[in-house]
């Protein structure tokens, strides 16, 4: 991604930064939070291409009969189920 994303803000500081991924954006947020005891709201404007369908394969509550059962990115199996 090009553009930032992930925009993190404080609730207890003037804590704000923007990230471009959100792996950097939970990297700062765990260390602004671990650093300072302040809890950070995220908002996340867009995600990758892949993860978006990954979510909408999932279904919003993640639940088989919420999701597309035919997609390749989920293995709805119970441990107990295996081959």
């Amino acid at each position: 991604m090009d553009e930032d994303s992930v925009v993190l803000e404080c609730r207890d500081c003037e804590f704000r930064e923007s990230f471009a991924t959100l792996g950097s954006a939970r990297v700062a947020l765990d260390d602004h939070e671990s650093a300072t005891g302040h809890e950070a709201d995220w908002q996340i404007e867009r995600v990758a291409a892949g993860v978006e369908r990954a979510g909408a394969d999932a279904g919003i509550c993640g639940e088989p009969d919420c999701a597309n059962s035919d997609s390749p990115l989920l293995d709805w199996r119970q441990p107990d189920d295996e081959p």
